[in-house]
Formats: C-alpha cells, structure tokens, sequence
C-alpha cells in the first residue's frame, strides 16, 4: 500500500536579492541567487541546493545500500556537477546532474573483484532509491572511484 509525507520549507524575502529559508527539520540560513545572476557570493543558491539535494540523497540511499549488501564502507565523497542550459528566451533547466563519488570499501578477507562489483550494485540501488534523483528531469550519470583496500 502507498504511502505519502510532506516535507516544507518557509522562504522569506529580507531586502534586495537576499533571502531567508528556514527548513522544516530545523536548519535555518540565508541564500541569494548566484552573483552571475545578481545575486551574491558566499551563501546558498537555488541552483547550489538543487545539486546538493541530490547529492546528498543519493549518498544516504548509498549508506542505506552498503548496509544492506554488507559493505564495509571506510569512505565516501562525492563531487557533484549540475550543468543548465539557458534558452535563448532566458528560461533555464539542469540537463544533466553528474556524480563523481569517492569510494573506500575494506575486502575483509573477500576477493577484490566480488567487493567493488557488489559496491557497483549499491550504488545502482542508490540511485534507483534516491527520491531525489527519481523526481528530476535531469540526466544522472554516477563515475565512482571504487577503492577496495584489504
């Protein structure tokens, strides 16, 4: 049986192109557009927290997945890239969302080969997982770095 859950955020507008956003599970901060688009630097961008949402779910549905497929994961970084294209009439889309995770996983006395194939798997479970990922229109495309130390 479905379910659903509701998430919010409240956004505030506090002079010029500053804003305030205060998210629903507690964090609060400011944020501007990016300086290239009147906005200003240092601070949290539409377009930085779009990369980052989906950055960060894919990586928590890959702790959830290396727990599950019994990884003994030692690190995880990940860049991520978000590239837009800007039409002619000025109207914008990310068409494509890149991810180049970092990837540390311990053998624990298995082959080599069997742990970075079963990280691969993780990873794929990921990013079928990530609610995120699964609710843009954007290409996904994941480059990992899989290390597997003994």
């Amino acid at each position: 049986m479905s379910r659903t859950a509701s998430y919010h955020t409240t956004v505030s507008w506090t002079g010029e192109h500053w804003g305030h956003i205060q998210m629903g599970n507690g964090p609060e901060m400011k944020f501007s557009a990016p300086p290239d688009a009147q906005g200003h630097p240092g601070v949290l961008t539409p377009e930085d927290a779009f990369v980052a949402a989906a950055n960060t779910c894919i990586m928590m549905m890959f702790i959830w997945a290396a727990e599950r497929f019994k990884l003994q994961l030692q690190s995880y970084e990940c860049r991520a890239e978000g590239r837009k294209l800007i039409e002619l009439d000025r109207t914008e889309i990310f068409t494509d969302l890149h991810f180049r995770p970092n990837i540390r996983v311990a053998a624990a006395g298995e082959e080599r080969s069997l742990v970075e194939a079963r990280t691969r798997r993780a990873l794929d479970a990921a990013q079928k997982y990530s609610l995120v990922a699964n609710s843009v229109k954007s290409n996904i495309a994941i480059e990992p770095q899989i290390e597997v130390v003994p």
